[in-house]
């Protein structure tokens, strides 16, 4: 059975960028509402007895119920680990090297991160990713991230943000850019920079 991971914040932990209020309703409905459908879809299927790595490396093979809520749960249990309080700033290391090689600067990156996001129609997530151990930016709709092997660009996320309107609409209303500009105030980027390290290894 596939559980909720608890925050290692409280709610209000990252306001005023994101209100308590969002967070509450973000992570103990909608996420656990992807967790419960999720576990209900696998029942007498292929999936009942994969990790949920394994069942987003084979969704093509499975239903639009598993895809949907194994998606989403995948999602929302990394985008809560890559956010935290007190948090911002910039990358460093390895990670801020291979940002500035990659797209030329830290702020280079922000501008083509956050247009991902904003152009993204609709629902979904924008994603930095390392694909062959290299940085790319992408966008997936709905809850499809780039781990299911029906995305279009594949690789392993490290930092991914929510558009679906759920994930600000409280707060922020129709103003997605507003959103995405008050992101980069909450990214963990020491938990950014772990991931770029295994994924990377």
């Amino acid at each position: 059975m596939f559980e909720i991971p608890k925050l290692s914040y409280e709610y209000t932990a990252l306001e005023p960028h994101i209100d308590a209020k969002t967070m509450e309703i973000h992570h103990g409905k909608h996420h656990q509402a992807y967790v419960t459908n999720l576990n209900n879809a696998v029942k007498g299927t292929a999936a009942e007895n994969m990790s949920l790595m394994e069942i987003l490396g084979s969704i093509s093979k499975l239903t639009p119920a598993i895809r949907n809520n194994g998606g989403g749960h995948y999602n929302h249990s990394l985008f809560w680990t890559i956010m935290g309080p007190n948090a911002g700033g910039e990358p460093t290391g390895a990670l801020n090297d291979a940002i500035v090689s990659t797209f030329g600067s830290f702020t280079a990156f922000k501008e083509q991160f956050a247009s991902a996001g904003a152009t993204r129609f609709g629902s979904g997530w924008a994603w930095l990713i390392v694909h062959d151990n290299k940085l790319v930016i992408t966008s997936t709709p709905n809850q499809d991230n780039p781990l299911m092997d029906i995305a279009e660009v594949k690789g392993t996320p490290i930092l991914g943000l929510d558009v679906w309107e759920h994930a600000y609409y409280l707060h922020y209303q129709n103003r997605r850019p507003d959103y995405i500009g008050a992101f980069w105030n909450v990214v963990n980027w020491t938990k950014v920079s772990e991931l770029f390290a295994e994924a990377t290894k």
